[in-house]
């Protein structure tokens, strides 16, 4: 499975295959025996309609314009996505969408264009706040519980897919997963879940809301998930709420996102000479390996052990300390073991387990406070 943030212009071509076939029948929709005049015909017609056009005022266009410096020969300098506004001035999106920005600006529901600014970014979980002045959000949206959601669970999902202005989407909530795959563009290695919908995730979706049928956002669109790099997925996958908000939160407060970091930097065993983890006793590829640890650092604090290297940049033996499991569970590799760690919060003490001196030991880290570099 393939794990595709949905951006057009800087993931490859979308295909796009299909036909659209209208059929007038002089204003009447035909329901298996029943033949209505109206245009809404049932109940779960209704709460679609009233849902979305109370939360459409709050969607946004993201235009972008990309650094000369991050484009190939030939390409388009200008990329599309979605946010939404959750304050008067302020917009979610996501952050692979403004990355690389040389300049950018939003297209409101109405069509109106409104000069925007990077506000702050979470990069750990691939979210962006934009700020717009001399404009006021013509409504805003409020974020729900995503942790209460049902698999089956009607989910209403709002973008620019395609660069389809004002699309909406239905689909259901279908399950939640850890694991997506590693992004090819590093972000979001923070998200200890992702949620999964059947609700329409595209290219130029990325950053859009995801509704419950009450109209909280659940969710942000992010990415979706495909057997293979050549067409994009039918599956959506969004960001749960709770993790946007109280990212949110922390950038507004303190600037910075507040999940936990062991503030070390990290080797996958499987990326290891099989030589140094034999003569390290190792008879597993399944871990992290500490490569520097940094003073003043959580990891250091708590002492975990770095490794060393030749003046090649080599490892060698005796090599550090080799995360094996976080409170009680066993991990796969760096990814898993960053994420992890990322479920806590300042203050917060993680139970590593340890395969130091061909043994395993036990860590206790308690996690810092992120500052502002």
């Amino acid at each position: 499975m393939t794990h595709t943030p949905p951006r057009p212009s800087r993931s490859g071509r979308w295909l796009l295959l299909g036909s659209l076939l209208v059929a007038g029948l002089g204003g009447a929709y035909l329901t298996g025996r029943v033949t209505a005049q109206r245009a809404l015909v049932t109940n779960e017609e209704i709460n679609t309609v009233q849902v979305s056009q109370k939360a459409l005022p709050a969607l946004v266009r993201v235009d972008v314009r990309i650094r000369k410096d991050q484009l190939q020969p030939g390409e388009d300098p200008t990329d599309v996505g979605s946010g939404f506004f959750y304050r008067p001035n302020l917009i979610v999106t996501n952050y692979h969408v403004v990355q690389y920005q040389e300049s950018l600006s939003i297209v409101m529901y109405d069509g109106k264009r409104v000069n925007a600014s990077v506000e702050g970014v979470d990069p750990g979980i691939d979210i962006a706040i934009l700020k717009v002045t001399g404009v006021t959000a013509p409504r805003t949206l409020s974020f729900g519980d995503s942790a209460r959601l049902i698999p089956g669970q009607k989910m209403i999902a709002l973008g620019t897919p395609l660069k389809y202005n004002n699309f909406v989407s239905t689909g259901v909530f279908s399950t939640t997963t850890r694991d997506l795959g590693q992004r090819a563009d590093g972000l979001g290695q923070e998200i200890g879940q992702y949620g999964l919908t059947t609700a329409t995730i595209q290219g130029g979706s990325s950053g859009g809301p995801v509704l419950d049928s009450r109209g909280a956002v659940v969710g942000v669109a992010d990415a979706n998930a495909s057997s293979n790099t050549l067409l994009p997925g039918v599956i959506g996958a969004f960001i749960p709420s709770e993790l946007v908000s109280q990212s949110l939160s922390d950038l507004e407060k303190i600037g910075v996102p507040q999940r936990g970091t062991l503030g070390v930097t990290l080797v996958d065993l499987d990326d290891l000479d099989p030589a140094l983890r034999q003569l390290a006793g190792l008879t597993s590829n399944q871990g992290a390996l500490v490569d520097e640890v940094p003073a003043g650092t959580a990891g250091a604090r708590a002492g975990l052990r770095g490794s060393l290297r030749n003046n090649k940049g080599q490892l060698l033996s005796p090599l550090g300390d080799v995360v094996v499991a976080v409170d009680g569970r066993r991990i796969a590799n760096s990814y898993d073991l960053i994420r992890a760690v990322a479920l806590k919060r300042p203050g917060q003490v993680v139970a590593l387990k340890v395969w130091r001196n061909k043994k395993e030991v036990t860590v206790n880290v308690t996690l810092l406070k992120r500052t502002l570099n």
